[in-house]
């Protein structure tokens, strides 16, 4: 269904026939045809062909033409100046942009516009200075010298080569920048597939990144299903995983990654998030601190708090107060700038959260709002809240990656480390309170990737990003993205 208020340039971006952009242009591709929903009104906007074989060495082969060619011995600078060019084009189409995000994945019109699109430029900008700060160190070496000769030694910063980047569904656009960014920055290339759910900004940005002055091969996209996945990941071309996901498709992107090959592999995969309120944190604060961790873009960030956790002489104001703030929530068309809550992003999430919604009902938990899927076209639910009474409560440790939370008294602030850790998972977590020295008191205690005091999910490329425990392996950001992206070579000199 057409949208009257939709540009032009995104009307006719939706009638094209798409398929995947590789050495530097479109192929249509002719896999099996994967239909493009539009969350808000279950129906669908355009079409994209899954990659095969044929079309994942297409992929591969350019990037690794690119990596010995033009892209490989661009120097620093002029690598830095293709990724600031980029940022300004994303800009500059970031209307564009953000209207084809929110009609493939159901983000809100202006989150995608005035977060997700403004967070790609800064980190493309943040990478684009990374490019020429790559370097070594000199070393003195102790070999003893027999007649009179001298030794010196140091390291280089050299490029893996040719990268595979697995983008989800939740954020298209911002997710792909942090891999295939930071790639280019150190003079690797990339091949990025975008979910099947949410393709079409990437092969959108991959054209930009050809005007940019990204040569064809740098920067390539191929479209399709977890069999897509799989063979670029499986591809003896590919230097480097990075991949972000479900830590099920985790396990199996690093045991691709390993088998027989021992491919380099980032993973940042899933977690059940802990949030922490001392009760010292006022009510208001409280309130938009759940709101903050849980309910942006419906709960579906990795990152998201899903656990709550606040003081059993706090927990029932705060609960009637976020009742009332979330039945107050104007749910409705993403596209619509007065929406405050919009639709899962595809039908299999949908059914995901409706079933634990029959379980919450099933094993007696207390559902205090929400709950209940919408009667409406789309893929609509009610943002929830649940209260359990015991730490080992099924929906305690189950990801949901949605608008759940699940809320937990305690009666001691000596408890909050067991309770935070309780899970397999150690993404991130968040400490709420007035007073700062029992939050550092706390951070130490708590085995989560990131840990924020008084804040949760807002992110900055400078400061690294990755998981613990289940939640993954390596960095996506920060300066620790040089040690997945490039080797480090030894060169020792006699003389």
């Amino acid at each position: 269904m057409a949208r009257p208020d939709l540009l032009p340039e995104v009307a006719a971006f939706l009638q094209r026939a798409h398929g995947h952009f590789i050495d530097g242009r479109a192929v249509p591709g002719d896999g099996a045809r994967l239909a493009i929903v539009d969350p808000a009104t279950a129906e669908p906007i355009a079409e994209v062909a899954a990659a095969g074989a044929a079309e994942i060495d297409a992929a591969v082969a350019a990037a690794q033409r690119a990596f010995a060619g033009d892209w490989g011995r661009a120097m620093p600078a002029q690598r830095a100046h293709c990724l600031l060019r980029l940022a300004d084009l994303i800009e500059a189409h970031g209307d564009e942009l953000a209207q084809i995000e929110t009609l493939q994945s159901g983000k809100l019109l202006g989150l995608a516009r005035g977060f997700e699109i403004a967070q790609a430029a800064a980190f493309l900008r943040h990478y684009a200075g990374a490019a020429t700060r790559l370097h070594g160190e000199t070393i003195a070496p102790s070999i003893p010298s027999f007649h009179d000769e001298r030794y010196t030694a140091f390291t280089r910063r050299e490029p893996v080569g040719a990268v595979a980047g697995i983008v989800p569904w939740n954020f298209s656009i911002l997710i792909a920048v942090w891999k295939f960014a930071s790639a280019l920055a150190t003079g690797c290339t990339s091949v990025i597939k975008p979910s099947e759910f949410t393709p079409l900004t990437m092969l959108r940005i991959a054209e930009l990144a050809l005007e940019a002055g990204i040569p064809p091969g740098a920067l390539n996209v191929v479209c399709g299903g977890g069999d897509s996945g799989r063979l670029l990941c499986a591809h003896p071309g590919i230097a480097k995983i990075s991949f972000t996901g479900s830590v099920a498709t985790g396990l199996q992107v690093g045991r691709a990654a390993f088998d027989g090959r021992l491919v380099r592999t980032t993973l940042e995969l899933g977690g059940k998030n802990p949030v922490a309120f001392l009760p010292d944190v006022p009510i208001e604060r409280m309130l938009g601190g759940i709101m903050e961790a849980g309910f942006l873009h419906q709960g579906q960030i990795c990152a998201a708090g899903e656990r709550f956790f606040i003081h059993r002489s706090r927990i029932d104001e705060t609960l009637e107060a976020l009742a009332a703030t979330l039945r107050t929530l104007r749910i409705g068309d993403p596209m619509d700038p007065a929406t405050q809550f919009g639709p899962l992003a595809n039908r299999p999430h949908l059914d995901k959260i409706a079933a634990l919604f029959r379980q919450a009902r099933g094993d007696g938990t207390r559902i205090v709002c929400g709950g209940e899927t919408l009667d409406r076209p789309g893929f609509f639910v009610a943002p929830t809240a649940l209260r359990v009474d015991r730490a080992d409560a099924p929906l305690l440790h189950q990801e949901t990656f949605g608008p759940i939370g699940t809320f937990l008294a305690y009666d001691d602030e000596d408890e909050l480390p067991d309770l935070l850790n309780g899970t397999p998972y150690g993404l991130a977590a968040s400490v709420w309170t007035q007073d700062i020295a029992k939050a550092l008191r706390l951070v130490p205690q708590v085995r989560a990737g990131t840990v924020w005091i008084n804040m949760h999910t807002l992110l900055d490329p400078a400061v690294p990003f990755g998981g613990a425990k289940q939640s993954g392996v390596g960095r996506e950001f920060g300066a620790a993205f040089v040690d997945d992206y490039t080797e480090l070579k030894s060169v020792m000199i006699r003389y």
